[in-house]
């Protein structure tokens, strides 16, 4: 895959995905200021979030690369407010799958146009997904209801939501972006519930709900590649 460094990636945005991105930006900083008592730690977390979406939704390598720092910085916001099953979620899964995604997606360049080859996901492939979706469940049900969890059922869901997810985006597939839209909808509700006890997590129903904008537009560019590859 052709290394576009920081500037190149930026320089392969469209006019739309320039004013999705900095729209992101604008709502997460405005949800920010608005809210008393916030925590810049997670405004940082916020917009480094927003910003790998828009290249994750390119295909590109710098979208995993910003996914690995995200999911770390999530942990520790995650855990500040004793979501446990966020901080299993990004630390133990989504980081270090992302890692995984990061060299697939550098083992499978589609040709020297910056992104990655779009693949299909086949009928053993989710078969095998989904009988570890349910392991997964199951497995950190317990666990999070061993560490007392707030919110237990909601933060299950989103475990088992972000297993599929990262699953997806290390196979290649558009699904991925289905998937992590499917998970924004179950943050925007533990964060409500988060921000109802606590209002400086505002901002983080604010992060999620740009989330899932731009997943949606993830899915759309993805089968706008998909489409793009198999004619070329």
């Amino acid at each position: 895959m052709e290394k576009l460094g920081i500037k190149g990636s930026f320089g392969q945005l469209t006019r739309f995905e320039w004013g999705l991105w900095l729209c992101s930006l604008a709502v997460v900083t405005g949800s920010f200021l608005l809210a008393p008592n916030t925590d810049y730690l997670n405004l940082a977390t916020s917009l480094i979030g927003v910003t790998g979406l828009i290249f994750l939704a390119k295909g590109m390598m710098l979208g995993q690369i910003v996914t690995i720092i995200f999911s770390f910085l999530y942990s520790l916001v995650a855990y500040f407010y004793h979501y446990y099953g966020e901080v299993i979620t990004y630390a133990c899964m989504t980081l270090p799958m992302a890692v995984v995604a990061f060299v697939q997606w550098t083992r499978n360049p589609y040709k020297d146009s910056g992104e990655v080859a779009v693949a299909k996901v086949s009928a053993r492939q989710m078969m095998i997904m989904s009988l570890l979706a349910v392991v997964v469940t199951v497995l950190f049900y317990h666990i999070l209801h061993l560490l007392s969890t707030p919110n237990l059922l909601v933060s299950t869901i989103s475990i088992t939501t972000s297993f599929v997810a990262v699953y997806l985006t290390a196979l290649r597939s558009p699904l991925y972006a289905l998937a992590y839209a499917l998970n924004d909808v179950v943050l925007v509700v533990l964060w409500v519930l988060a921000t109802i006890e606590d209002s400086s997590y505002a901002p983080m129903i604010a992060c999620f709900v740009m989330f899932l904008i731009n997943d949606i537009y993830g899915y759309i560019n993805w089968k706008r590649m998909q489409k793009r590859q198999s004619e070329n």
